[in-house]
Formats: structure tokens, C-alpha cells, sequence
């Protein structure tokens, strides 16, 4: 008897026991479960969130929001360049200065955006400023009839010219381009220099070098590797000569090639952001702060305003 009341009890709290375990999993569940829900929760808030901010960006581009408002609501112009002297070269101090930053820098005061300078490669440029990489090109551009198929131009500001340059050593054997029948010639690739080769009958016949920059074509005739070199008159008048790493060279006065103009790129529909920018050097030239620039870096001589 003793026996079978012992076995009951025993059976009791086993059976209570697991109606507390079955409980702590129920309650256990429960918590998880609610942890679960939060954070699923939280998880498509955040995704709505996101969706709310492409839905804005798709509705302001709807919008059709002008190419102004694209570079003002930023508060930067992005501005394609390449190094050269005296446009837009590092100084002593590390400093990014030149004709052309000098520039840059006192239209975008007026417009009220900083300007960010990129270096670009220059056979690119119509991409990188259609592909909205740059905002602009300001950098010795040569103002041309298929160039704007594809960018609009601000005013012109300087009148440059491509010129020849040679091994002083040799200059006396080039009087004309006839005479340079035979010879290699170096420019940077997808600029006026490679144009004012191509567009000579004789120039066009000679073994003709293409570099990614215009400093590549000094060095190309300074190692020998090419006779001749065509450049921008800017960067000639400033790299060659006495005082400078190619005194050995110099332009041959005697070859004239095409003149041509300066002028700022923009995207081919930004008539906002051209129209800013032609009021903005109107305003520089009447005051003489563009002139002065110009007098500084040595290119008042071709100065067009």
C-alpha cells in the first residue's frame, strides 16, 4: 500500500515538472517569435525607407531638373583637365595654379560652386562630359565644327595657334613643311596638334606618334624618338627654351599651322549653365581681373577679350 501511494506522488511531480517545462518553451517561442516579428519590422522599414528615397530621385529627375540645377545642388562644377604650363600645372609649394585654374576658380566665385579639378585623358573628354564624370572642359580647348557636334562652347578667350618645335640643333633644316618630307612627329592624341598634322598633305605622310599628353611629345623629340613635335603655342612658349628642362629646343618660327580659338565645354543642352558662364566672363573682361590673370601666366599676347 505504502508502495502504490509513494508511486503516485512520485507520478504527481513528474507530471507537474513537465507542464513547467512545456511552459518555459511556450513562453521561450513567444519571445523569439516577438524578436523575430521586430526585426522583420525594422527590416522593411529600412526598405521602405529606401525605396522612398529612389522614389524622390526618380521623381526629381522626372522632374527634368536642368543641367544648372544638377551642378548648383551640389555646390561643386567638376572641371576636366590636363597638367601642362601655364594652364594648369603644380607650382613649387605643390599648389595647383595656371592661366586656366586662375580662371576657373574666379568665374565659379561668381556662380557660386566650387570648382573640383579632374584629370582626365584627353582622347576621352566628350565621354567623361556627356557621362556626367566632368561638368566641364577648360583646359586649352580648341574651339572646332565636329567638337560641336558633341559639346556647346562658351566665348572665346584666347586665340592660340599649333607651332612646330625642334631640336635647336636641327632647325635649320625645316623651312616649310615640304621640307620635313620623311620625318616623325609627336602631339597628344585627339588634340588640335594631331588635327594641324592630319590636315597638311605633306605632315600627314610622315610617320606620326600619338601621346597621352602633350608634355609626352617634348620628351618624345627631346630623347630623339621623334624629329619634330606639335603643341599648343601656350605650353611651347612656356616649356622650351632658355631656363627650362628643353633648352635645347625650340619653335620653328618660319612653319605656320592653323590659328584657332579657346573656349570653355559644356554639355551640349546645358544652355543655363553656358549662359552663366558667358555672363561671368563678361563680367571679368569689363573689370580687367581676366586680362590681369592673363599678364600673369604670359598669355596677354593671345588674350581675346
Amino acid at each position: 500500500m505504502k508502495k502504490k501511494i509513494f508511486a503516485l506522488l512520485m507520478g504527481a511531480v513528474m507530471c507537474m515538472g513537465c507542464m513547467g517545462l512545456g511552459g518555459c518553451s511556450s513562453d521561450e517561442n513567444s519571445l523569439n517569435g516577438s524578436n523575430s516579428s521586430n526585426a522583420d519590422n525594422s527590416g522593411t522599414g529600412s526598405e521602405n525607407s529606401d525605396s522612398s528615397t529612389d522614389s524622390e530621385n526618380s521623381s526629381s529627375s522626372a522632374a527634368g531638373n536642368s543641367d544648372w540645377d544638377y551642378i548648383s545642388n551640389k555646390g561643386e562644377v567638376v572641371v576636366g583637365i590636363t597638367y601642362y604650363e601655364p594652364m594648369n600645372y603644380f607650382d613649387e609649394n605643390g599648389e595647383l595654379v595656371g592661366f586656366e585654374t586662375e580662371f576657373t576658380k574666379a568665374v565659379c566665385e561668381k556662380l557660386g560652386v566650387t570648382p573640383v579639378f579632374q584629370e582626365i585623358e584627353w582622347e576621352k573628354k566628350e565621354v567623361e562630359l556627356q557621362s556626367k564624370a566632368i561638368d566641364l572642359i577648360w583646359n586649352g580647348l580648341t574651339v572646332t565644327e565636329d567638337r560641336k557636334e558633341n559639346m556647346a562652347f562658351s566665348k572665346t578667350y584666347l586665340n592660340n595657334k599649333q607651332v612646330i618645335i625642334v631640336k635647336t640643333e636641327n632647325a635649320d633644316k625645316y623651312t616649310d613643311t615640304a621640307s620635313m618630307a620623311g620625318t616623325s612627329i609627336a602631339f597628344e592624341s585627339g588634340s588640335a596638334g594631331e588635327d594641324a598634322a592630319k590636315a597638311d598633305e605633306t605632315l600627314a605622310g610622315c610617320e606620326l606618334i600619338g601621346c597621352s599628353a602633350q608634355k609626352d611629345a617634348l620628351l618624345e623629340v627631346k630623347a630623339g624618338t621623334a624629329d619634330l613635335g606639335i603643341l599648343d603655342y601656350t605650353l611651347a612658349k612656356a616649356s622650351i627654351g632658355e631656363g627650362t628642362d628643353y633648352a635645347d629646343m625650340q619653335i620653328l618660327d618660319s612653319v605656320e599651322l592653323a590659328s584657332e580659338q579657346y573656349a570653355v565645354g559644356v554639355r551640349l543642352e546645358d544652355t543655363e549653365t553656358l549662359a552663366k558662364i558667358n555672363n561671368a566672363i563678361d563680367e571679368l573682361a569689363q573689370d580687367g581681373t581676366l586680362l590681369d590673370i592673363a599678364k600673369k601666366y604670359g598669355v596677354d599676347d593671345i588674350y581675346a577679350l
